[in-house]
């Protein structure tokens, strides 16, 4: 079983989100932020130069390689699926998803509806593919640096915490 969602975000500040956002903002208003015992996370050297993601209590922010608008789809799987060969970088993560809704929206887009897939509540394995593709048809800024990707998004459930993993590490540097 497969179902995929397309959508065009908007990448300000090259990012994107994919999130439960209630459980991601309640972490963040309850001092989550703040927890001196919390492992480094979200834009850390490491994430920016290496994985290109930065990963939160129930939040993985995607680096992209534009400030503009990028073409990203997401897959909602039963098992791994197998990698994308034409990918140029490959990460995975874990992610929770506690309330069952999974949004994927850009840094000043508000997360409504639209950007909603629901899921059942729980543990999801997360691999981002960074696709060469061709400019989205839509209207953005043709002159904004940065190389055109598909962010493709497979997610899955997944039993047992894993460690962020780095499964295929494109060109460095990347974005430009």
């Amino acid at each position: 079983m497969s179902e995929t969602r397309r959508a065009v975000v908007f990448a300000d500040h090259g990012q994107f989100y994919l999130q439960d956002v209630e459980a991601h903002d309640q972490e963040m208003r309850s001092g989550g932020a703040m927890d001196p015992d919390r492992a480094p996370a979200g834009w850390t050297h490491e994430a920016v130069h290496v994985h290109r993601i930065g990963v939160e209590p129930h939040s993985i922010s995607v680096g992209t390689a534009r400030s503009d608008f990028v073409e990203t789809s997401l897959e909602l799987h039963e098992t791994p699926p197998p990698e994308l060969p034409q990918a140029e970088h490959i990460v995975e993560a874990d992610v929770q998803v506690p309330t069952g809704e999974l949004s994927i929206y850009g840094c000043f887009e508000d997360p409504g509806p639209e950007h909603r897939v629901n899921i059942s509540a729980g543990r999801y394995r997360v691999r981002l593919s960074y696709v060469p593709s061709d400019r989205p048809e839509v209207d953005g800024n043709p002159d904004e640096p940065g190389d055109y990707f598909r962010y493709h998004v497979e997610i899955w459930p997944a039993t047992q915490p894993a460690a962020l993993v780095v499964v295929r590490q494109g060109p460095s540097p990347w974005a430009g």
